[in-house]
């Protein structure tokens, strides 16, 4: 497992959110551009996430220690890695959605899908809750992606599919931790 200690973002994740992201809300036509998410300035520490999940699933037997969240949306949504893949880096786990009103999901089977598809516009809740629909492709995240993951280019909504199918079960574990 990667180590829980170390905060430090892996480099191609701490290049995007060096550039971090847009999100406009227009009230007129009810309608958001860009990507809701904040990313944390380095991996949220274990206590705050043992905290939260405590309170998220009302289970007091549970800490979180399987995830390291990077990001929330301005709602309170959270994305992070799922430490799920024995003996493999942080890089190469999962990327999981963990909605504030209890939605979740794996969203991309690794950082190299996650930069795609912020290469493709989307923010990790765009990602979970519409990733067939259209947004506008982030050059600067593109060039990012190209350089750390090199002929993965692929729709937000096919990158979602293989994350899914790859986990189906995720849901159904958080639904397990939950009292």
């Amino acid at each position: 497992m990667p180590d829980t200690a170390d905060l430090t973002f892996p480099a191609a994740l701490a290049e995007v959110f060096a550039i971090g992201f847009e999100w406009n809300w227009d009230e007129d036509t009810d309608e958001s551009t860009g990507c809701d998410f904040e990313p944390y300035e380095q991996f949220e520490a274990p206590e705050r996430t043992a905290w939260w999940f405590r309170l998220w699933t009302g289970n007091d037997e549970v800490d979180g220690a399987e995830f390291r969240f990077f990001g929330s949306t301005g709602a309170g949504d959270y994305a992070g890695c799922w430490l799920v893949r024995p003996d493999m880096p942080l890089a190469a786990q999962p990327i999981v959605y963990v909605g504030s009103e209890g939605e979740t999901g794996v969203i991309a089977r690794d950082l190299g899908d996650l930069l795609w598809i912020f290469a493709n516009g989307s923010g990790p809740a765009e990602a979970f809750g519409q990733p067939t629909v259209d947004t506008a492709p982030n050059d600067e995240f593109r060039a990012i992606a190209e350089r750390h993951a090199p002929g993965r280019n692929r729709s937000t909504a096919q990158i979602v599919a293989d994350a899914r199918n790859e986990y189906p079960g995720f849901s159904a574990f958080i639904d397990s931790l939950c009292r």
